[in-house]
């Protein structure tokens, strides 16, 4: 029954310094949600909490730590926790979800609130892992995890990353299991650990054996004893398929990764190269990292993304704060000490234009009607501004010290003033361009439900 298919649906991928141009961490994920998700970029400095204090999380509360660090947060309106994010000491975390053939439990701690808990309070990614397990040891994850679909629930795999290692934890129920990452990973909405790992619950190959998911400690294999056959969810997220895709990029380039690499990534669509120029997103399909809502047969859409440059000195985090990578404009937030003011209203459940992310999802679902002629039209203009602002980067980071803190708030303050200016920019020169190419009338349709339910007005 392809009409239960899960509508979220990740990507995430890391580079280590010895497969990166120049030595660094790189890490980068797309987030897949609801089309009318809408996320916010969420700024936090370092907090002194009372030892008595609790934090409540989107379910649960638990006891608050007496010092929160300085963090950075994409994640959906509505919950507490975040789908991918940073920290001061260049800890990023991103999350997947997945299915087990272990139980679905109606309360706990989400896997994007195990993420924001571990950025609060970690500062490395070994102690982020260890957090995260001593978390879910204690509170269990559970809860309903979608934005409109409340009995949706999953389990949580994660790529946990910092300036000089990374690591990837994945879950089943109360289990886990993880992998010390070599040189590059990627993960996607299934299970991929196996044979070979490097930490484990202590209970969970007997675990196995109990179940009759394996028969000896020799058979045991994690992804092939845990990943459920017939669930519609597992087969209908074609994890393995994305992940195939991001990882035969990484391959292609391994020892040269660059940011503006992983932002290629996490713009591809999955398709052949005779395809690229006629190519429109409503023949898209859940094998694309950069997804878009067509159906239910491809619910989700590319909700936000984020590139994480991992320096032992400074962090540069390349973000969209908008839908859609391909149409989106990644600007560049440093750390520590990132300290950014964003002159925008949160966005919640209808188009705001003061928000970022309704702001261009207006022009977003714009270029939808004609996507080649449309998007061919901001590109160009687009691709420059990235390019200027990487070049901005390089100089203050490469450049004198003095001021440099004030330099980097300019820069990313600048980045996104042009950003929201840009939208509105791009969105008048296609608005009144006629339509050549339009989409099949289905798609146009549910796109037109969608927009009536946002208050989003498309002529």
């Amino acid at each position: 029954m392809i009409w239960n298919q899960s509508k979220i649906m990740c990507d995430t991928i890391v580079a280590l310094g010895n497969s990166t141009k120049d030595g660094s961490v790189l890490f980068g994920k797309n987030s897949d949600r609801e089309p009318n998700e809408a996320h916010n970029i969420l700024y936090l400095p370092r907090k002194q909490h009372a030892s008595d204090s609790e934090i409540e999380c989107t379910y649960i509360k638990i006891p608050q730590v007496e010092e929160t660090f300085e963090i950075l947060l994409l994640k959906p309106w509505w919950m507490w926790g975040c789908e991918m994010g940073s920290n001061e000491f260049g800890v990023t975390i991103g999350n997947e979800a997945v299915w087990s053939k272990e139980p679905y439990r109606d309360n706990g701690l989400l896997g994007m609130d195990l993420m924001r808990l571990a950025l609060e309070r970690s500062e490395n990614a070994k102690k982020a892992l260890e957090i995260i397990i001593e978390l879910l040891s204690k509170y269990g994850q559970g809860g309903a995890c979608g934005y409109t679909d409340k009995k949706l629930k999953y389990h949580n795999s994660f790529i946990i990353a910092d300036p000089t290692e990374a690591w990837v934890l994945e879950t089943a129920d109360k289990f886990w299991i993880a992998e010390k990452v070599r040189d590059i990973r990627s993960i996607s909405n299934t299970l991929t650990i196996g044979k070979e790992y490097d930490l484990i619950h202590p209970e969970l190959i007997n675990h196995a054996i109990k179940k009759g998911y394996c028969d000896t400690e020799h058979d045991f294999n994690f992804a092939e004893c845990f990943i459920p056959r017939f669930n519609i969810k597992q087969i209908g997220a074609k994890g393995n398929v994305r992940k195939e895709c991001t990882m035969n990029r990484l391959k292609q380039l391994k020892g040269k990764i660059t940011p503006q690499f992983l932002m290629e990534i996490l713009r591809n669509h999955n398709i052949k190269l005779s395809e690229k120029d006629h190519w429109d997103p409503s023949k898209g399909s859940m094998k694309s990292p950069c997804m878009h809502y067509t159906s239910f047969i491809t619910p989700s859409q590319s909700t936000g993304s984020h590139i994480a440059h991992l320096k032992k000195d400074i962090q540069v985090h390349w973000v969209t704060g908008t839908s859609a990578p391909c149409t989106s404009l990644y600007k560049p937030f440093f750390f520590p000490n990132g300290g950014l003011q964003l002159n925008q209203e949160v966005s919640e459940k209808h188009y705001n234009h003061n928000s970022l992310w309704w702001r261009h999802e207006k022009l977003h679902r714009l270029i939808l009607m004609d996507y080649q002629k449309r998007l061919n039209m901001i590109r160009p203009e687009r691709n420059k501004l990235e390019a200027r602002f990487h070049k901005d980067v390089k100089d203050v980071i490469s450049g004198n010290k003095e001021n440099e803190q004030e330099k980097m708030h300019q820069i990313a303050t600048e980045a996104f003033n042009i950003s929201f200016k840009k939208i509105d920019e791009w969105i008048n020169q296609i608005k009144d361009l006629d339509i050549e190419n339009k989409p099949n009338y289905f798609y146009r349709r549910r796109w037109k439900k969608l927009n009536k339910f946002d208050q989003l007005i498309i002529n």
